[in-house]
């Protein structure tokens, strides 16, 4: 009894040393917002697509779900959130917890400038492992973050491009490993001013007609795959 006595109080003492771990830092915007949209949820005989990104996303949204009209229902998240915040892990987990999705198209990285690209890269596979398991069996495909451009001068690239290229190249090598798809956006338009609005931010309808030409153009590649 008394061998046991000190050892439970020497175990107590040790869990009483050990420094605590730290909190993660979180980096917020003066505004955050979240934009859910899951439709379709009574029909039964098609397949399920979710987005997940930004404002960006939301923006070619309308376009992927018109190319997928009758081959499958298009769900989206899209959030100010930004990889590094605990909360949108949170947002995705409550997402892909209302439906079965079989693709599911995400993105992360045109938020969340107060983290570095290091914090970044390391929050990565903690994204890729929440819907794993939030919707086992789905097939994922990751897009990259598109330029950002001068405000009012579209013509030329604002300095944070070359963070959304560093941001890029961490996901692409994370994707590999993870042998999930990638759908390159960031190619797509980096070539085409005149897609931007002129915030340099956000693409105007051209631009997110192409984009989301191409995202249903993936999507719907990899339905057939599964198909076969």
């Amino acid at each position: 009894m008394i061998r046991s006595g000190i050892t439970v109080a020497a175990l107590l003492l040790v869990i009483s040393s050990t420094p605590a771990a730290d909190p993660p830092r979180i980096v917020r915007e003066n505004i955050e917002w979240l934009d859910v949209w899951v439709p379709g949820n009574n029909v039964k005989d098609q397949r399920r697509v979710l987005l997940i990104g930004d404002s960006i996303t939301r923006g070619y949204y309308k376009t992927v779900e018109d190319k997928l009209n009758g081959k499958a229902v298009v769900s989206r998240l899209t959030t100010s959130k930004s990889l590094g915040d605990p909360a949108l892990l949170d947002e995705v987990k409550l997402v892909l917890g209302q439906a079965k999705f079989d693709v599911v198209h995400f993105n992360n990285g045109m938020h969340g400038w107060g983290y570095t690209e290091e914090e970044y890269a390391k929050a990565l596979p903690d994204l890729v492992a929440t819907i794993h398991k939030g919707a086992p069996g789905s097939q994922l495909i990751w897009a990259t973050t598109t330029p950002v451009r001068v405000s009012g001068k579209v013509d030329q690239f604002d300095p944070k491009t070359d963070r959304v290229k560093a941001r890029n190249k961490s996901a692409v090598d994370v994707m590999k490993k993870e042998m999930i798809q990638t759908n390159d956006l960031y190619s797509l338009v980096v070539e085409k001013p005149d897609w931007f609005s002129q915030d340099g931010v956000h693409l105007n309808a051209k631009g997110s007609t192409a984009m989301g030409e191409q995202v249903a153009t993936c999507v719907l590649n990899l339905l057939g795959q599964a198909e076969k």
